[in-house]
């Protein structure tokens, strides 16, 4: 099994938050060695994970959490946010998520879905579980040599 770090973060579901979020995310790809230009590309990718879940979880006026891992890797960063709560088991999430069906709705996950598109631009791999409220794990690798062809958006329902 590979070695890894693992931090977990939980956050009231609130457009406030997602700026700390930002920050969070900033010094770990920093601390790991990713390049000026990756950072921006994670920042904004957790950002859009963050504001869905702000955005589209929990009725308005309901109290909501968000969850956010960050599994630290050799060679990767590997990001879930998630809504619902809930602690992380990451090994038991990523056997959880199974391939994406190209006739499936990315939109039907929730409102727009554009968001979803962006993450996909910017990250390496982006795999989405919507069994349990939504859970988007992002991957971005250190080098991008790293990145095999079989790194695609992938979902669950």
């Amino acid at each position: 099994m590979t070695q890894f770090d693992f931090i977990e973060m939980k956050f009231p579901a609130r457009a406030e938050y997602v700026g700390v979020i930002r920050l969070s995310i900033s010094g770990i790809a920093s601390r790991m060695g990713f390049s000026y230009e990756d950072i921006e590309d994670l920042k904004v990718a957790v950002s859009e994970a963050a504001t869905n879940v702000v955005s589209h979880a929990y009725e308005k006026g309901e109290p909501g959490e968000l969850t956010i891992g960050f599994g630290i890797y050799d060679q990767r960063l590997e990001i879930m946010v998630a809504d619902h709560g809930g602690s992380f088991d990451l090994n038991e999430i990523k056997g959880k998520i199974g391939p994406y069906e190209p006739s499936e709705s990315v939109e039907s996950l929730r409102e727009g879905g554009f968001g979803l598109f962006l993450i996909n631009a910017l990250m390496d791999k982006v795999e989405i579980n919507n069994k349990y409220g939504v859970i988007v794990l992002m991957t971005k690798y250190l080098n991008e040599s790293e990145v095999g062809l079989d790194d695609q958006v992938s979902t669950t329902q």
